[in-house]
């Protein structure tokens, strides 16, 4: 399909299935993200997305296939893959009596960085995600969208290549939305990007390539005015790729 990265692969999944007893999270998932993309992942609620990113980030391993990110094979060399990767996942969780500064210090020390570039990549996030109003403010006394900015602020600390973002706008209002859209586009002017949501508008605002699951399966992959064909909607094309059951492959 059409791509607007170049370079190497930088998010690959070959053959990915996730088996519950007799029950298919995902089932034979392939596909290649380039360095420099921003992708949608998109499809309804249940069809598989958490399950593929959890994954591809190493949180889960496969019941069969491989998942690379720059080349590390995440079930096997999942230290250095994640070196590469910052990973946002939906409702991270946030320790409610720590403050933004105390977070981004204790994923310091997680990530051994002491030092000049701690001082410059705290303050760097910091910037970044605009939290110097709240970095002393107790992460339980934060709204929903500075919680958002502080989780993606400890998925930048350590300067990925890779951001793997699951619903990152999911529950926070229209200004907040925006904001976190704004952020997104910024960062992926340097990064490869992979974005789970399942909100049309999210798709149309910040990516330019579509990989669509359903059921467990990969349905679709290709660019945002392919998913549009025909001059139909974005959500009339939704409708029909969740309304047929994927067959298997």
């Amino acid at each position: 399909m059409m791509s607007e990265g170049s370079g190497q692969p930088m998010i690959e999944a070959q053959g990915l299935s996730k088996y519950y007893g007799d029950f298919a999270a995902i089932a034979d998932v392939s596909f290649q993200i380039s360095q420099g993309e921003v992708v949608a992942f998109l499809g309804p609620n249940g069809a598989g997305k958490s399950t593929t990113m959890k994954l591809l980030t190493g949180y889960l391993s496969p019941s069969a296939g491989t998942a690379r990110i720059a080349d590390h094979d995440m079930a096997n060399d999942r230290l250095a893959g994640s070196a590469r990767l910052g990973y946002l996942p939906e409702n991270g969780p946030l320790y409610p009596d720590m403050n933004p500064r105390d977070i981004l210090e204790f994923f310091a020390d997680a990530r051994g960085m002491d030092g000049t570039r701690r001082r410059e990549r705290i303050q760097a996030v910091v910037d970044l995600c605009a939290l110097h109003s709240v970095i002393g403010k107790p992460i339980g006394k934060l709204s929903k969208g500075y919680r958002q900015r502080v989780g993606m602020a400890q998925a930048l600390l350590h300067e990925p290549d890779v951001l793997i973002l699951d619903e990152p706008t999911a529950g926070l209002d229209p200004n907040q939305i925006r904001e976190v859209r704004q952020t997104i586009r910024r960062l992926g002017e340097s990064k490869t990007i992979l974005l789970s949501t399942h909100i049309l508008q999210e798709v149309e605002a910040i990516a330019t390539r579509v990989i669509f699951i359903n059921e467990g399966r990969l349905v679709f992959d290709g660019t945002v005015s392919d998913l549009a064909r025909e001059g139909k909607s974005l959500d009339d094309r939704f409708h029909e790729l969740t309304m047929s059951t994927p067959q298997p492959a």
